[in-house]
């Protein structure tokens, strides 16, 4: 048994799960229509239960709740339906940051007011999936608002969905985004080329690059050492990659694997002369 707390709008209500103590979002077509706090409901079919989780632990769900209009818990909702479709599994925790987020984007896209994400095209690379999911849930976000937002606030909406399948805050993946955006820049710097996020080979050595920086912060190593071949072979390419690691190093203040230098060496070697290993 559910008893309602607050009646968001005919489409979401915040109840209280009678049963484990948890205040919870149910969200679905009509849901709210005819509620009214204090009272008992059973589970309602076809709604989507959402647990939440408070910005700041000192603060109440119902004191977030009433700082987001419902519009905009609506259309994270629907967002995460959207990422469901794809992924399966999407953690319901993410919908009151990510409604916080659609606030947010829809306050600055009505006042004209963007904030720059430099990260975008390595988001959309990194995060193909997620960015498609975002690309719709900006429709989804005009649709339920009438503000249509950036092609950079897509990009920060697709960090958010992919908190929803990893591990990862949004912070986090953005810092992991920010070290790959700059050893890439490192790498163009060394070989005097632009490398394009279209490429495959530039996909494969960003998606390995965050990788590395995941098993790096896990303690894990690759299991498979190519340094020897790579600094005989291809010395340049290797002593790149070294410093790279170095740069990660010391940035993610965690010792990366010795054996990774190689590995990231294959990668940047395909892209800066495909075919040659």
């Amino acid at each position: 048994m559910y008893r309602v707390i607050k009646v968001l709008n005919n489409n979401g209500i915040l109840v209280y799960h009678n049963e484990t103590g948890q205040e919870l979002i149910l969200l679905g077509n009509g849901v709210g229509f005819g509620k009214k706090p204090t009272e008992q409901i059973e589970k309602i079919p076809g709604a989507k239960v959402y647990s939440l989780v408070a910005r700041r632990k000192r603060d109440s769900v119902l004191k977030v709740v009433n700082g987001i209009r419902p519009e905009f818990i609506e259309a994270a909702g629907k967002i995460i339906e959207e990422a469901e479709r794809d992924f399966q599994e999407v953690n319901h925790e993410i919908l009151l940051p990510l409604a916080d987020h659609i606030a947010l984007a829809a306050k600055r896209a009505k006042e004209n007011r963007q904030i720059p994400n430099p990260f975008t095209p390595d988001i959309r690379v990194l995060f193909s999936g997620e960015y498609a999911v975002a690309l719709k849930g900006r429709e989804i976000i005009q649709q339920l608002t009438g503000y249509r937002i950036s092609e950079d606030e897509v990009g920060f909406i697709t960090l958010h969905v992919h908190a929803g399948l990893s591990d990862e805050a949004v912070s986090e993946t953005l810092d992991t985004t920010r070290i790959i955006s700059e050893s890439l820049s490192m790498i163009e710097q060394e070989f005097g080329i632009s490398l394009s996020g279209q490429s495959l080979g530039c996909i494969r050595l960003m998606s390995h690059m965050y990788y590395m920086i995941v098993r790096t912060k896990k303690g894990e190593s690759t299991n498979v050492d190519f340094n020897e071949f790579m600094y005989e072979k291809y010395p340049r390419t290797a002593e790149t990659a070294s410093r790279v690691c170095a740069y990660m190093e010391q940035i993610l203040k965690l010792p990366v694997s010795e054996e990774e230098i190689g590995f990231l060496a294959i990668h940047i070697q395909r892209v800066i002369s495909p075919g040659t290993v």
